[in-house]
């Protein structure tokens, strides 16, 4: 795989999994509001959540991109192209609900401050953001700066990746949300 199918494989990604984010937004204001019987996140806190630990992403996300942009030597850019490993399925276990114990920042944490319409505008605007960095390291850049990440013990991972774990950490909050669902689906059609 090369460098463009690689990046063509994390913005595909990405498009997807955020289109369905965004369809969220269309369910009904019942469902968005209703609190699971565990006691656990409505639909809004965890759209909310997903928006907060993106915005958290990105500052990083950025600061590698301006990082491996400013570090790019032509030899070794094409060093690390040839010795890249194309190993995305390192980081599945992060789009899967409940795959492992991830215990989150409390500054990751909804607060219920933001609208529905800002959450929905943020997430828009953080896929754009993203969309934007994968251009600029359109070369094999990103590959140039790597930052340790500790979740599920991943270890280095360069920019793209970053980008990746973004995406694969809104997949696994898809799960979520289809669960609260299908309990509020299974409660209100033994109402009816």
């Amino acid at each position: 795989m090369n460098i463009a199918a690689y990046i063509l494989q994390i913005q595909t990604h990405l498009l997807r999994t955020h289109v369905r984010v965004l369809d969220w937004f269309e369910e009904d204001a019942n469902l968005k509001s209703y609190r699971p019987a565990d006691q656990g996140w409505t639909v809004l806190e965890i759209l909310e959540h997903i928006a907060l630990t993106s915005h958290f992403l990105l500052i990083l996300i950025e600061k590698g991109s301006k990082k491996a942009l400013k570090s790019q030597e032509e030899n070794a850019l094409q060093e690390a192209l040839q010795t890249f490993h194309y190993d995305l399925g390192k980081m599945d276990e992060i789009g899967i609900h409940k795959s492992f114990a991830w215990v989150r920042p409390e500054h990751m944490e909804p607060t219920g401050k933001k609208s529905e319409l800002e959450i929905q505008q943020q997430l828009i605007a953080q896929v754009n953001e993203c969309l934007t960095f994968l251009a600029k390291l359109a070369q094999g850049e990103g590959l140039l700066y790597k930052t340790t990440m500790t979740v599920n013990d991943l270890g280095k991972i360069n920019v793209y990746e970053y980008v990746y774990f973004l995406s694969k950490h809104a997949e696994r909050h898809l799960q979520q949300l289809e669960e609260n669902k299908g309990e509020y689906e299974q409660l209100f059609s033994k109402v009816n």
